[in-house]
């Protein structure tokens, strides 16, 4: 590795090299096998769980309301998500593959970056339709239709590759002048961008991009539930408040799951604390693919709906001759 890292010149401007050099777990570098089957058990239950959200989302017509549309474009971003980041990840842990070269990484980005924006503009949906439930419950209907729907989902597309298809572009064009060593197990482009040139746009861009999204949308989210909340003190009936604040349970909790990790990063990076390796990786890790994970469990077990279809579809059929 020592080798690797000496291979670009921390004051010299060249450009991109044809690889990049990834961190792996530290302390687990020597013992790949321990923690090879975490990660195959991480992905294979993320996959088992977000589709099976999205199998009874599509075959119940019960179910084809937005809330339950947004819970379906949630569950694509999770599977995408987690899709994105294995390779890398199967490849430290199985071979020890530290290297990846340019034009995979700055794929590995676009996807990792694409479906996470997805899921962070999913979430910010989410909040709106639960704050329009709750605050404006006989005009839900009205205002929340297939129509408005469709243009929500063409926006977060829209958003999704808009914001991101520049950036392997900018960051190919770049000139580096660190040694190209990125600080996770995958490829994010504010890791690749922090190694340009002082001066290079394409690193202005990507700030703004993480800016415009990560910084807006935790915002609006909370700007939505303080709405909820403030209708919900002026609900007399407890039980009533109760009802209307369990209908939230389940998204606030995949909020607080996607979100804190994230700004604990972000403070980290900002203030320069003094953290281990270890604990940084260790919150990317719990950033990226615990959503992915946890949230199929969420909805499953707070939401009556999909949890009673989903063990009516598993339930064994019962043949017999009608009396």
């Amino acid at each position: 590795m020592s080798t690797l890292l000496t291979q670009t010149a921390p004051n010299s401007s060249t450009s991109m090299a044809p690889t990049f050099l990834l961190v792996g777990m530290p302390g687990l570098s020597g013992v790949p096998s321990w923690w090879t089957m975490p990660l195959i058990a991480v992905y294979l239950l993320s996959a088992l769980g977000n589709g099976t959200i999205l199998w009874i989302i599509a075959l119940e017509p019960a179910l084809h309301r937005p809330m339950h549309f947004f819970l379906f474009l949630l569950s694509v971003s999770d599977i995408g998500l987690v899709t994105a980041l294995t390779p890398t990840l199967l490849g430290l842990a199985l071979a020890g593959v530290h290297t990846v070269p340019a034009s995979a990484c700055l794929l590995q980005m676009f996807f990792v970056h694409v479906f996470s924006v997805m899921e962070s503009s999913v979430l910010l949906a989410m909040s709106i339709d639960r704050a329009l439930a709750i605050c404006r419950p006989l005009h839900y209907s009205a205002l929340l239709t297939n129509g408005v729907i469709s243009k929500t989902s063409v926006a977060i597309a829209f958003r999704c590759l808009g914001l991101h298809l520049p950036l392997p572009f900018l960051l190919a064009c770049m000139p580096y002048c660190r040694p190209q060593v990125l600080t996770h197990s995958y490829c994010l482009h504010p890791d690749v961008a922090r190694l340009a040139c002082p001066g290079a746009w394409g690193a202005a861009y990507s700030l703004f991009v993480v800016l415009s999204v990560m910084g807006l949308d935790p915002l609006l989210i909370f700007f939505s539930y303080g709405l909820i909340g403030k209708v919900l003190q002026g609900v007399e009936s407890r039980e009533d408040r109760w009802k209307a604040g369990q209908t939230c349970v389940a998204h606030l909790s995949a909020v607080l799951l996607f979100y804190i990790p994230m700004i604990l990063l972000a403070l980290i990076s900002h203030l320069e604390l003094p953290i281990t390796q270890h604990t940084h990786t260790l919150l990317s890790y719990v950033h990226f693919l615990l959503p992915p994970l946890i949230n199929p469990i969420l909805y499953s077990v707070k939401m009556k709906e999909i949890r009673e279809r989903i063990l009516n579809r598993l339930q064994p059929r019962k043949m017999g001759c009608a009396q």
